[in-house]
């Protein structure tokens, strides 16, 4: 078989599950979400003495965490994608507001990250020497504004 012979049909991917294979993307969701941490980190931490210091020195750590919490979230919609029916299958790739199971099931996947933001940033924050309300009031911020709500995204508008 020549190499101009080889056709790849309907190769779509959910914007959720692109953002997990490795390609050039990286090079502006990693830089950008180190931004959004860092913003919502020294945001939070209105009225601690030395808050610039501690976000240059903490701020990656949130980062990776926000990573991981997102990939937990990520694992849940790809394993429902992974076993459902078609319909079903397609409204969590593609369009989560034409289902209502699907829509149920990525607000749980936001919600199982956002959780895991906040439990991770609070374990963090409280180790990183931050006083229990502030490490609490930092991480929940941290979730509610960070958490993946681009598993929102109804992907199928991008291949029509």
């Amino acid at each position: 078989m020549k190499k101009k012979d080889l056709r790849l049909y309907n190769v779509m991917f959910p914007v959720w599950m692109i953002l997990w294979f490795p390609s050039w993307l990286w090079l502006l969701l990693i830089p950008a979400n180190y931004l959004v941490d860092t913003l919502v980190l020294r945001w939070s931490l209105k009225g601690f003495a030395d808050r610039g210091a501690f976000c240059k020195r903490h701020a990656w750590k949130i980062c990776l965490a926000g990573f991981l919490s997102d990939f937990a979230g990520a694992l849940l919609l790809f394993g429902v994608y992974a076993v459902s029916e078609n319909p079903l299958s397609y409204a969590i790739a593609y369009a989560p507001f034409s289902h209502g199971l699907a829509l149920l099931i990525t607000v749980l996947s936001v919600a199982l990250s956002g959780g895991c933001i906040y439990l991770l940033d609070e374990w963090l924050l409280k180790r990183a020497g931050l006083e229990q309300r502030l490490a609490r009031h930092s991480a929940l911020s941290l979730a509610v504004l960070t958490a993946p709500y681009l598993y929102f995204f109804p992907s199928g508008i991008l291949y029509r």
